[in-house]
């Protein structure tokens, strides 16, 4: 292929849907395992049927979405028994009527999940670097105003 279209030209499309591919990958799985409502238990507390349809999301995706993916927003079912093909998933979900009641993750509510950082245990909830209750660590406007030209005495006295 490369000696049709040239080396650079190659790469440049290869390394293109690599990163693309990859990082729809990454999001796949942080969104399958990182959601509202999750499941997370030590290991005295786990439980094999629990930890596959809480552990893992419904991730609803539109129609086109999901044939691309291979049905994999039918986590939960693929943690249940990963032997299932992908072509199946759907159809498994549908046919267990316990199943329905398995509140689906849409599209638009998966980006809120990009807050979720860290496992509360105490609360068994995700939350975020901002209800930790710490001072900022990265300088933002309210934790260092002098560095935004608040309170910055060279900018109330300018040089005569």
């Amino acid at each position: 292929m490369s000696a049709t279209i040239g080396l650079k030209a190659f790469l440049l499309i290869q390394l293109t849907a690599s990163g693309v591919a990859g990082a729809l990958g990454l999001w796949l799985f942080y969104v399958q395992h990182q959601f509202e409502g999750a499941f997370w238990a030590r290991s005295a507390d786990w439980n094999y049927t629990a930890a596959a349809l809480q552990g893992s999301s419904f991730y609803k995706l539109p129609r086109v979405l999901q044939w691309f993916s291979g049905n994999i927003g039918f986590h939960h079912i693929h943690h249940l028994n990963p032997r299932i093909p992908n072509y199946r998933l759907q159809r498994c979900h549908e046919a267990v009527p316990f199943f329905k009641s398995i509140k689906p993750v849409t599209l638009r509510a998966s980006l809120e999940f990009l807050t979720f950082r860290l496992w509360d245990e105490q609360r068994k909830v995700f939350v975020g670097f901002r209800n930790l209750g710490i001072p900022a660590l990265v300088p933002n406007r309210r934790t260092s105003p002098r560095l935004y030209g608040q309170g910055n005495p060279m900018r109330e006295h300018p040089a005569r």
